[in-house]
């Protein structure tokens, strides 16, 4: 089985879903066509330029080529953490607690599939080191954002149900506990439900790749399950760690409630 080639036209032609989808929003006044289309015209660029990236990095296999594409993929993930929450914590914190969490699950679980799993000799082959540090920042990035959104949010409307604690003597840690737990379950829903559906209701990404590459059906769906697997750890890994990270952050060394330290994302903005 060989791979059929997409010419532009066949790109174009699918590209017309995309411009109905439009006029119907403008017809329905929903007030997305214009995020539909910049949407659209932003992954068609990004995809096709880390393409030509890609293919680069193929022919050089050089750690000092690659080192910079995977922090440009970490510093982005983590922007749009800070983006997808309402209540973002001020200063660097907004910032830093997605990435540095997104770096210790993400990097961390990707050096060990590639090393103790796959067993890539060297383990940066960046035709193994970047699709699969992009899936698992993809849907770790989403896990973060849920989780830490769901713990600002809920913690803003319990406050006074937190301070209560704190004056009845409970530690920062049993105060927000019930809102830290729920943040942290709502970070692992999505993964959740994707391993749940898998092969039933959806045929994953990568399978679906390697199928439509003329890999075997079966060496393809072992691949998925790993994929799979190694997703549902560095989201589990990276939603605790980041919700443990924000909820202390919420806390001073006198065990007070600061929700100071975080601001509201302007409407809109």
């Amino acid at each position: 089985m060989t791979l059929i080639s997409l010419t532009p036209l066949d790109l174009s032609l699918a590209a017309v879903l995309i411009l109905l989808l439009a006029w119907v929003s403008w017809r329905l006044r929903l007030g997305v066509e214009r995020r539909v289309l910049v949407a659209a015209l932003r992954s068609a660029i990004q995809l096709s330029l880390i393409g030509l990236v890609l293919k680069v990095l193929f022919a050089q296999s050089s750690l000092s080529l690659i080192a910079p594409v995977a922090l440009v993929m970490l510093a982005v993930a983590g922007w749009e953490v800070m983006q997808r929450q309402r209540r973002r914590y001020r200063g660097p914190w907004g910032y830093g607690i997605g990435a540095v969490s997104m770096f210790l699950s993400s990097f961390g679980v990707t050096f060990l599939a590639l090393t103790l799993v796959i067993g890539v000799d060297p383990w940066y082959q960046p035709q193994y080191l970047i699709p699969l540090l992009g899936m698992l920042l993809g849907n770790t990035m989403n896990g973060i954002a849920i989780a830490l959104d769901n713990l600002t949010r809920h913690a803003w409307e319990a406050r006074a149900r937190i301070e209560a604690r704190l004056l009845a003597g409970a530690d920062w840690g049993e105060a927000i506990g019930e809102v830290r737990r729920e943040a942290i379950r709502s970070g692992l829903i999505p993964i959740i439900n994707s391993m749940a559906s898998a092969g039933l209701v959806s045929l994953p990404g990568m399978m679906t790749g390697q199928v439509l590459a003329g890999s075997p059906p079966l060496e393809a769906a072992r691949y998925q399950i790993l994929i799979m697997f190694l997703i549902a750890g560095g989201t589990g890994l990276g939603s605790i760690f980041a919700v443990w990270a924000g909820s202390r952050r919420l806390f001073d060394d006198r065990q007070r409630l600061r929700l100071d330290r975080l601001k509201a994302r302007p409407r809109g903005g």
